[in-house]
């Protein structure tokens, strides 16, 4: 590495001598932060126990069909879309604690037009506002808790922020369980509403503080988060802001980590674990199981407890090793369930119509049971791949970053 990358990756703020902070506040600020990505995960889960809850809906509830309960789990994903377009205008503009409290209100605001829903309309444009709000907290919150956090607990934090989405499509599945649609809708308005009550009283990040020339109010954010303010080293002035231009895309330097991560990001999203996360339960009912509820949490717990694994073995094993490994499994698990609905197609003595719990509590002695734990084990192992991938994807993009000329030295 060069003279000129390690400036670049070195904290932004970093106290003298090496000397550690002892505040503790910085983890209420983090945790008030990181209640963005636990309403992404539950917006994002929330289709998965709704769209069986909204079928069995009576009149006057709306009804989905097939092709609505389609656009229901899908029309999210352009809300983010937006959203991520908007959260990267509001960071720089309104600064990240207000990107956060604004993106809260979308959050109450989707979940609360979906819980007072009459037609499908309200619920698409519920789901709308849900996504919009989702593209924001997805930007706006790692960077909050990133520029927050000093160089000892960075990286703890920073990994929590991927545990808190799978944690919310885990709180979806579980809630949805017992909850209907339009409770669990109201139990979505709840981690947004308190982050929008705990970041009226977090500070603005200091580093958005000095690119705005407050330099009062940055050591008074630091002096809550950490502490004390007083000898800490600041970053040339010529590192606060970087402009990019296209002409320097054709520095190798910069368009191979952008090729790269582009290119990372799309084959991941392509392999189709967004469309497990928003139709899990519908995927288990189309595969005639009687507990499509159950089977679901199952591949919540799963895909909470590989995005942990992963975040603790990654840098023991190498980003390119667990993403290899990843893509084969994700490979493997889904040839198994599609030769599973090929196996099972036909009549309805379908080998998977038993009920999960007596699965789990019995020998998978014939066939039928056998063919049914092919179906459980495959969507695992698909979740269990994908939450790897993202996790050593997310951190392999951090480190190609540091190569980038326009790194901040920011990624966890």
């Amino acid at each position: 590495m060069t003279p000129e990358d390690q400036e670049e990756t070195q904290p932004l703020l970093r106290p003298p001598g090496g000397s550690a902070p002892r505040g503790r506040r910085v983890f209420l600020a983090a945790f008030a932060a990181a209640l963005g990505p636990l309403s992404f995960g539950f917006a994002l889960g929330y289709s998965s126990p709704a769209i069986p809850s909204l079928r069995r809906a009576a009149p006057p509830a709306p009804h989905l069909d097939e092709d609505a309960a389609s656009w229901f789990g899908a029309i999210v994903t352009l809300g983010a879309a937006a959203g991520g377009v908007l959260g990267g205008w509001l960071l720089d503009r309104a600064g990240r604690k207000l990107s956060l409290v604004l993106c809260a209100l979308p959050f109450v605001a989707g979940f609360a037009v979906i819980t007072a829903a009459q037609n499908l309309w309200m619920l698409l444009g519920g789901r709308l506002l849900t996504g919009l709000a989702c593209g924001i907290a997805s930007l706006v919150a790692p960077v909050y808790i990133s520029e927050i956090a000093y160089p000892e607990v960075r990286g703890l934090l920073g990994s929590c922020v991927q545990l808190m989405v799978v944690t919310g499509i885990l709180l979806a599945y579980l809630a949805g369980w017992v909850l209907e649609w339009r409770w669990l809708a109201v139990l979505g308005c709840v981690a947004p509403s308190f982050m929008l009550l705990l970041m009226c009283f977090m500070p603005e990040t200091p580093r958005f503080l000095l690119s705005q020339h407050k330099h009062q109010e940055a050591m008074a954010a630091m002096q809550f988060l950490w502490g004390y303010a007083q000898g800490w080293e600041e970053p040339p002035l010529g590192a606060q802001h970087q402009d990019f231009h296209v002409a320097q895309l054709r520095r190798p330097g910069v368009y191979k980590p952008f090729i790269i991560g582009i290119s990372l990001m799309a084959f991941q999203q392509l392999s189709g674990v967004n469309a497990v996360m928003f139709y899990a339960e519908t995927i288990f009912e189309e595969a005639k199981f009687k507990d499509s509820s159950l089977a679901s949490v199952v591949v919540g717990v799963i895909q909470v407890l590989f995005t942990a694994t992963a975040a603790l073995i990654m840098d023991r094993a190498g980003r390119r090793l667990l993403l290899t490994l990843s893509g084969v499994v994700m490979v493997f698990s889904t040839s198994a369930f599609g030769a599973y609905f090929k196996l099972t197609e036909g009549g309805p003595s379908n080998s998977s119509h038993v009920d999960l719990p007596a699965l789990i509590s019995m020998e998978a002695a014939d066939t039928n049971v056998g063919l049914a734990w092919l179906a459980v084990g495959s969507m695992c192992l698909f979740i269990a791949g994908g939450a790897q991938a993202l996790r050593c994807l997310l951190a392999g993009l951090c480190l190609l970053h540091l190569r980038c000329p326009f790194h901040s030295g920011l990624c966890p």
